[in-house]
């Protein structure tokens, strides 16, 4: 009978409860249900974080998705153990985008959640050991080395050691070993300590004390009782000097920066007296880790011209019957100078403006004029910045501190509640397709959602518009607002085309350059003049050969050639991070005619050294780059004339706007042109015609050459003749032919394994059952992919063809999420990664 009322009791408590729906940052498809303890219910609400435990032993960062009183069916809900904010740290709106784009690009709601919020905002645990309460040395069966009478010595003293406190104490690199013998002998405990990430970055400071800030006579009175003691009059007189405090009384609960006393080579000793006595007084602030920028004063100065106020005029009325327009604005057209007066508009009315641009150079090149005009309202996000920087970015947008933000495609996770305008610059840029891990998504198509959920207005702005976008507003989906004439006096630059072939049959082709392009850098540096020099791939050379016997050295986890990198001598897979010297000799027939093929971009640093001796280059690709400032020093010394010649790889092609620059060489066009994409001539087009724009941006016109073993590619001619309608014409009739987007909805759905029979098998099986889907649709594959093995993993891959309406779309998927659970599920198939890729190109 007690039984049956304490069962009855339980239930009743149960129903009672109210619980909160949980996302984790774990790949499952639904969100997980905890009991809200009494003691949180006030504290608690949608958008909050949590700390919960999942599974036996895992404390994870949750974020409050839903709160209800209905109990989970299928198992007992957990408490909440703890609430991390005092508001919520995201909003309903961003929930919603989270679950379309869990819903559009086939992932989980929790791998969306891992990608949007900073590493500073999710919790991080580290493991710690406590002796054992039940634990006797004497009577245990157990012998103990000395190593672990240390560690047990030591929590005698202390409560609690991390595993790198018993590494410092015992003088190891590695405990694990240890820490596990002593849980076997029931000595230690071990624990996790939940710690948030995010840390604030606090300042010391000086100021003086109240007598002395608001008394003169007092303040008087301290120089005649300092006069013995100079140095420390001088720490008084250096405080003085930079707080007024009797000009403002307020500067001194500012106070000073304690290290302005220790670069004035004040005396420390005599500062640390003189707080001692009561004089001074430290205290410690937070303060931002973002580079502080003034307030914008340029708004008014930037005027438009006559074609630029038409197009702006055109734009705007757009907007009133259209959520977005493109804007087909031909390079060096002063697109940012639209953008600058369209920010400024919706801020004066009171919306927050999203700035989205592909590159992180471009964004560090065009915050510079940005914060001329918009200064401190705006934020700059970009994975260059560290944890700590882009939690004080999120909590700035929380706040309402920055209205803008300037960023790549992360910033469209940052915590927005009053959108009113995204402007994506570039919008063609493959760039903005984020690849790996999930959510494998299209930051263009995801701002464009995110805008629809705010009810804001999107500006896409490109020269060469993706072919999506222009079909859509070919098909009056988007407005269309097209700006074909360069601001001010700029001329579009001159294209001519250098044949590779021709000068190599002559003997006039040196170390890669063609006589044409030579002759043109060398008369832009005879005339002080800068050039830019584009090779999408970095590195020396694409790869290394034997010159006998054709031998290639491979990586020994991928299915690619290593990539030979002159900085280091050695050999690197651009996929998995191997790496390993030049061989002196080849593994296959043991010649020593070991002989770099190809061009990369440190190679054609090197010839551009030994064919213009007197010259500065510069090569700006990844490698160049990797530090947080690597963009902007670089762009800052070509900016500043400091660099006559600037190599790069796609970084270079776009947004950039430099006086100087004449000539513009692209090494090997035929590389883009060949590549096997169904999209390698639009990014051809699009590469070519973005590089090109950087030359003549002034009054000179440009030049712009390009190397090629093709001069009667019929593109080639579209490119130097600026027609995009006619080649855009030409393309689409292939793609409808072949059933390509923008015609169709392309859905790649990849199998990994590291046995190569399992991985094709289980790709089989699985295609034949997406065959079976009732919708209208194309499959090919399964086929091994075009790098078929990447970190020892077998990849295969089937691309399906779907139709475009948004019922087939949805139907396929739908159909596509239960049968990925059925493969999955199979035994042979558990070490199967399965990879499902919406809009993979």
């Amino acid at each position: 009978m007690d039984t049956l009322f304490g069962d009855l009791f339980q239930a009743t408590e149960q129903q009672e409860a109210t619980f909160a729906d949980i996302i984790l940052p774990v790949p499952i498809p639904k969100m997980f249900t905890y009991r809200i303890p009494n003691a949180l219910l006030e504290s608690i609400g949608i958008g909050y974080r949590v700390i919960v435990q999942f599974g036996k032993k895992k404390i994870l960062t949750g974020i409050v998705g839903k709160v209800h009183q209905k109990p989970p069916a299928a198992y007992e809900a957990k408490p909440i153990l703890d609430v991390l904010d005092s508001h919520a740290t995201v909003n309903p709106l961003q929930i919603r985008f989270w679950s379309w784009m869990a819903d559009y690009y086939c992932c989980h709601i929790g791998e969306v959640m891992n990608a949007a919020l900073p590493s500073g905002l999710k919790l991080s645990s580290e493991s710690k050991i406590q002796l054992n309460p039940n634990f006797d040395p004497e009577l245990s069966e157990y012998p103990l080395d000395d190593r672990e009478l240390i560690i047990l010595k030591a929590l005698e003293s202390q409560e609690e050691l991390s595993y790198e406190d018993c590494e410092v104490l015992l003088g190891v690199k590695s405990i694990h070993q240890i820490i596990k013998s002593l849980v076997i002998k029931e000595a230690i405990l071990v624990f996790e300590q939940v710690k948030e990430k995010y840390t604030p970055k606090v300042e010391a400071r000086i100021r003086l004390t109240q007598p002395f800030a608001t008394d003169k006579a007092a303040l008087e009175q301290l120089f005649i009782d300092l006069s013995s003691k100079p140095k420390q009059e001088e720490v008084v007189l250096k405080y003085l000097q930079e707080i007024p405090v009797y000009k403002d009384l307020s500067l001194n609960s500012k106070g000073l920066e304690k290290k302005v006393f220790t670069e004035a080579n004040l005396s420390m000793s005599s500062l640390k007296t003189l707080i001692k006595n009561g004089v001074f007084e430290e205290f410690k602030i937070i303060v931002s880790r973002l580079d502080e920028l003034e307030d914008g004063k340029e708004a008014v100065s930037i005027k438009l011209s006559a074609v630029q106020e038409e197009a702006k005029r055109s734009i705007k009325k757009q907007f009133e019957e259209k959520d977005t327009v493109l804007l087909h604005g031909i390079t060096g057209s002063g697109k940012t100078e639209l953008y600058i007066h369209l920010i400024q508009e919706a801020l004066d009315g009171g919306s927050q403006v999203l700035f989205l641009l592909p590159e992180i150079a471009l964004t560090t090149h065009i915050v510079g004029r940005l914060s001329k005009v918009f200064g401190n309202k705006m934020g700059v996000f970009h994975s260059k910045y560290s944890d700590n920087e882009r939690v004080e970015v999120w909590n700035g947008v929380l706040s309402g501190r920055f209205p803008l933000v300037v960023g790549v495609r992360s910033s469209i996770f940052l915590p927005f509640d009053s959108l009113g305008l995204v402007i994506i610059d570039e919008e063609h840029e493959s760039s903005y397709k984020q690849y790996d891990p999930a959510p494998r998504f299209q930051a263009r198509d995801s701002g464009i959602m995110l805008a629809w959920l705010h009810q804001a207005k999107v500006l896409l702005g490109s020269a060469t518009p993706s072919f999506e976008s222009y079909y859509n507003a070919r098909m009056r989906k988007y407005g269309y607002v097209a700006l074909n004439q360069r601001y001010g006096d700029a001329q579009l630059p001159e294209f001519q085309l250098a044949d590779i072939l021709v000068d190599k049959k002559k003997n006039l082709l040196k170390l890669d350059f063609t006589r044409l392009l030579r002759e043109s850098i060398q008369d832009a540096l005879s005339k002080q003049e800068q050039v830019l020099i584009f090779q999408n791939r970095r590195g020396y050379a694409p790869y290394v050969s034997c010159d006998d016997c054709g031998w290639t050295p491979m990586c020994e986890h991928c299915d690619v050639n290593l990539t030979y990198h002159q900085f280091g001598d050695e050999l690197k897979c651009h996929y998995c991070g191997f790496k390993e010297k030049v061989p002196k000799t080849c593994d296959a027939c043991g010649s020593n005619k070991i002989v770099a093929v190809g061009l990369g971009t440190e190679r054609i640093e090197e010839s551009l050294g030994l064919l213009f001796p007197e010259a500065r280059v510069v090569r700006m690709d990844l490698d160049t780059t990797r530090s947080k400032y690597g963009y902007q020093r670089i762009l800052e010394d070509f900016g500043g004339g400091n660099v006559d010649i600037l190599v790069g790889t796609q970084m270079i092609t776009k947004g950039l706007d430099f006086d100087r620059v004449t000539v513009v060489g692209i090494m090997d066009a035929d590389r883009i042109l060949n590549f096997p994409d169904f999209r390698s001539g639009e990014r051809a087009f699009q590469q070519i015609t973005q590089v090109a724009g950087r030359a003549g941006r002034r009054n000179q016109v440009g030049k712009v050459i390009v190397q090629t073993r093709r001069t009667d590619a019929p593109i080639f001619h579209w490119i130097s003749a600026g027609d995009y309608e006619q080649f855009y014409m030409q393309e689409m009739v292939e793609r409808q032919k072949y059933f390509y987007p923008p015609f169709v909805k392309l859905i790649k759905i990849s199998t990994r394994h590291k046995d190569f029979k399992a991985g094709e098998r289980a790709a089989r099986i699985l295609h034949n059952l997406l065959n079976d889907i009732q919708v209208k649709k194309i499959m090919l594959g399964p086929e091994k992919g075009l790098i078929g093995k990447i970190k020892n993993q077998y990849i295969f891959e089937s691309l399906v063809k779907v139709d475009r309406a948004s019922a087939s779309l949805n139907s396929f998927k739908e159909s596509l999420g239960n049968i990925l659970n059925e493969v999955q599920n199979q035994k042979d198939f558990k070490g199967v990664r399965i990879i499902v890729d919406v809009d993979p190109y």
